[in-house]
């Protein structure tokens, strides 16, 4: 009997076509973009996948679903593997779906930016959390693969601009499973190793697939509670990831990432000498101030005509005396004119009366008498010692002490032996009197 003219009951068809399907299609993998995401109570995922031109209903029961590494959503673009089957009670064909991981870069890019999102809202890119670099550090963590351009771009640099610098390397994977954890444990280890001044942390470029473990957020929360300062070179210029939004600083590639960390030695060395002029300047400008001052007060008139000091405060006595006497004199009048109404006054009265006042008047008299004797006697002990004190302060008490005071014939005080050649005539003023000499030879200390 022809197959095209046997009948099949819709159960045997559907049960052929469903033998057939899971022989013909078994352990098949297939990609496309979630839609109709439906998860009833039972905790089973029904959803269809889809692309441009066509789509397919997928089921995964919920024992399949505990290695799933991500939450899947409509608009999700996965990667599902498992087999074909037949749903009998609706004839419906189906994938069994058994793993199902993200799928296209679509969707890597779309978990990159929720990610980024989320950690932006905690605050893990704020600027307030961001480290300073050291200016010249000594000790130097690096994270990356042993292998890789990325250690030796490193490295190169280093021995350019500062081969001195101790370089700590934690080789780690930076691709592929378990890279997001190696490199997390690696930044806690040399953290809790300590004495680092900074730590690099990064690999060299590739595509979004080969840079993802530095998007993972065991990563991102290993750089930001790093207590050493760190910096993100992951990849190209162009490239970015979560890594890089977290580190305290950026770095467009791995060799970039060492000249921020060692900067150039001859840089330091230029800015050294421009401190050390700027020193030296400073230091002239000081001394000259201080040897201008000297000169201002070498060549002041105290100095210069040390007599015309002294005669000024000899003036200043001279004065200060005069009106000593002249208050002394008008006092004395004063009470000359007092005596005199007094007598005048008693000569009028009887004569027993002025022979009273008379009493009385001789002994006011010789109490005034007393009294101005004792004024004028203050004031001569006063005179006296503002002499001593004039004396004291005179340049010729420095005489009275051996010293003298030689000038030349014009009367230019010499200073300097220099300044009295052989055969000038000077004269030398001593405390008594002055001696007049000829100069036969100059002697000058050393």
């Amino acid at each position: 009997m022809d197959i095209q003219d046997q009948v099949w009951s819709v159960t045997e068809l559907t049960r052929r076509i469903k033998g057939t399907l899971e022989r013909g299609f078994r352990a098949i993998g297939v990609e496309g973009e979630i839609s109709n995401l439906a998860r009833p109570a039972s905790g089973h995922l029904y959803f269809t996948i889809k692309d441009e031109g066509a789509q397919i209903q997928a089921v995964m029961f919920k024992g399949s679903q505990r290695g799933l590494a991500f939450v899947p959503k409509n608009g999700d673009v996965v990667r599902a593997h498992g087999e074909v089957t037949v749903y009998e009670k609706r004839g419906n064909y189906q994938i069994l779906i058994r793993q199902m991981e993200p799928g296209g870069k679509g969707n890597l890019q779309a978990q990159f930016e929720a990610l980024k999102k989320r950690l932006a809202e905690e605050g893990l890119f704020e600027a307030s959390h961001k480290k300073a670099l050291p200016l010249l550090p000594q000790h130097v963590g690096v994270v990356t693969s042993a292998t890789g351009a990325a250690i030796r771009d490193i490295l190169n640099v280093v021995s350019r601009r500062f081969p001195n610098l101790h370089i700590l390397l934690v080789p780690v994977k930076v691709q592929g499973d378990g890279a997001g954890a190696e490199i997390a444990a690696a930044i806690d280890r040399l953290n809790e190793i300590g004495n680092l001044d900074v730590l690099i942390v990064g690999r060299g470029g590739g595509s979004l697939e080969d840079l993802w473990s530095f998007n993972e957020e065991i990563v991102a929360r290993a750089v930001f509670r790093s207590r050493i300062p760190v910096i993100s070179a992951v990849g190209y210029e162009i490239d970015f990831t979560i890594c890089d939004f977290v580190a305290d600083v950026r770095a467009p590639t791995p060799s970039a990432a060492a000249e921020l960390v060692v900067g150039r030695k001859d840089a330091f060395t230029g800015m050294l000498s421009e401190y050390e002029r700027r020193l030296e300047g400073c230091m002239r400008h000081l001394l000259e101030r201080a040897r201008h001052r000297l000169t201002r007060s070498a060549n002041h008139y105290v100095f210069r005509e040390p007599t015309n000091a002294v005669a000024r405060y000899r003036q200043g006595l001279d004065g200060i005396e005069q009106r000593i006497r002249r208050e002394l004199r008008g006092r004395l009048e004063a009470a000359q004119q007092a005596l005199d109404w007094m007598r005048g006054s008693l000569q009028q009265k009887s004569r027993g009366a002025l022979q009273g006042g008379r009493v009385k008047m001789e002994a006011t008299s010789q109490q005034m008498r007393q009294c101005l004797l004792l004024r004028q006697q203050r004031a001569s002990q006063e005179v006296q010692r503002l002499k001593l004190q004039l004396r004291a302060l005179s340049p010729l008490a420095v005489l009275q002490r051996g010293y003298s005071v030689t000038c030349l014939e014009d009367g230019t005080i010499v200073r300097d032996a220099a300044e009295a050649k052989a055969g000038v005539l000077v004269r030398t003023r001593l405390a008594k009197g002055e001696l007049h000499s000829c100069v036969l030879e100059q002697t000058e200390e050393g």
